[in-house]
């Protein structure tokens, strides 16, 4: 190896590198502080930067939408206006949404609540037997009266004055991650409107930094995957969006054809919990079965079941890979593979973030193999 100045550097940026990796094995507890204290400060912006990027695909179709050749004062008031319209589109739905499912949510346990009446009823009319069977269980006047009341007293009050402490000190924090919740979300908000009003403004600055501290080639390339991280996370948040309103439509639809109860909100319901990937509509499914089980019996819940299946099978097998995989380009095995690895890691938030991510990491993949068979002058036959 030939000593000059370049490989001296690199040498001594492996030694650094290797040095500083040993000193934070060695010290993890005071680099995992020190990271989760630069997180806490941070994450008002990251909440800002996912915000922004949510909000950014609904108001760019209706920014191209309402104004395809803004000139003038069209140009100025384009941002503002699109802005405002998808934020008011998203209050809107999330509106909808609540004012179908509550009402509803509160008269299926008005229903389960006048049938308990009415089976507890039943019970004393044709089983009296085992109504008085379970009061003889319960305690007599002489043992009530034989209880130590003035020890279990004491002990109560022992009880209460050891936990009043904690309970306020629980108390008291509990109301202190509430406010610190509200604080983050408050600062992540309007840090995404800034964001959003100055997307293109930040998008020139973060490019002149780039050719200004790399090499030319490195920073094209940066830029590439970039391009390509966010085409991809907003075809796949698109696709997610437009696979749940499917998934609902197809519930309401049949639903309503079998003459289910509450077709429209459980068919909300499960277009709504479908968001999450693949698992996602199995929650509204639970809802559904306790809410038909509850007004229309066991016969009609197994049949709400069946459908339910029937459907999840025609929305995971020809769906949601159509809507979601083609339009990030990823096959539908490496979908599935890709929502249980973020599941088992990450739970509902790896769901949703690895497959753009996988996505992502299959186009580079696929990209650098076609490149080196293409050096290698590998023959067609040999690929199959």
């Amino acid at each position: 190896m030939e000593f000059n100045k370049k490989s001296t550097q690199t040498l001594f940026g492996l030694v650094a590198f290797g040095v500083l990796l040993y000193w934070g094995l060695q010290n993890w507890s005071t680099v995992g502080g020190v990271l989760a204290t630069l997180i806490g400060l941070i994450s008002p912006f990251l909440l800002g930067c996912c915000i922004a990027f949510i909000l950014n695909v609904p108001m760019r179709h209706i920014e191209n939408f309402l104004f395809p050749k803004p000139k003038g004062i069209q140009q100025k008031l384009k941002r503002p206006l699109s802005f405002l319209l998808t934020l008011l589109l998203l209050i809107a739905v999330i509106a909808v949404i609540f004012g179908l499912i509550i009402p509803e949510l509160g008269s299926s346990f008005l229903v389960l609540r006048d049938n308990v009446i009415r089976f507890l009823r039943n019970l004393e009319q044709e089983h009296p037997a085992f109504l008085d069977q379970f009061i003889a269980y319960l305690p007599t006047a002489e043992e009530l009266a034989s209880i130590d009341w003035e020890n279990l007293a004491q002990k109560a009050l022992t009880f209460l004055s050891s936990g009043a402490g904690s309970l306020i000190n629980s108390t008291v924090g509990v109301a202190s991650r509430i406010f610190s919740g509200l604080f983050t979300f408050s600062m992540g908000f309007v840090f995404s409107i800034y964001l959003l009003m100055q997307k293109e403004t930040l998008g020139c600055h973060a490019r002149k930094l780039l050719y200004a501290f790399l090499p030319e080639e490195k920073a094209d390339r940066i830029l590439s995957i970039a391009s390509l991280s966010f085409r991809t996370f907003s075809s796949f948040l698109s696709g997610q969006c437009l696979e749940a309103v499917i998934l609902g439509t197809l519930f309401f639809i049949a639903m309503t054809l079998f003459r289910f109860p509450y077709a429209l909100m459980i068919s909300v319901l499960i277009g709504v919990t479908a968001l999450i990937p693949v698992f996602g509509a199995f929650i509204g499914c639970v809802v559904g079965v306790f809410m038909i089980l509850m007004t229309d019996g066991f016969i009609k819940m197994l049949w709400f079941i069946i459908l339910f299946l029937i459907l999840q099978q025609l929305e995971g097998n020809l769906i949601y890979p159509k809507v979601v995989g083609s339009s990030i380009g990823l096959p539908a095995i490496w979908v599935f593979v890709a929502v249980s690895l973020g599941g088992s890691a990450f739970g509902v938030l790896g769901m949703l973030l690895f497959i753009p991510l996988c996505s992502v990491l299959y186009a580079l993949l696929r990209e650098t193999v076609l490149k080196r068979l293409k050096t290698r002058n590998v023959p067609k036959r040999k690929l199959g």
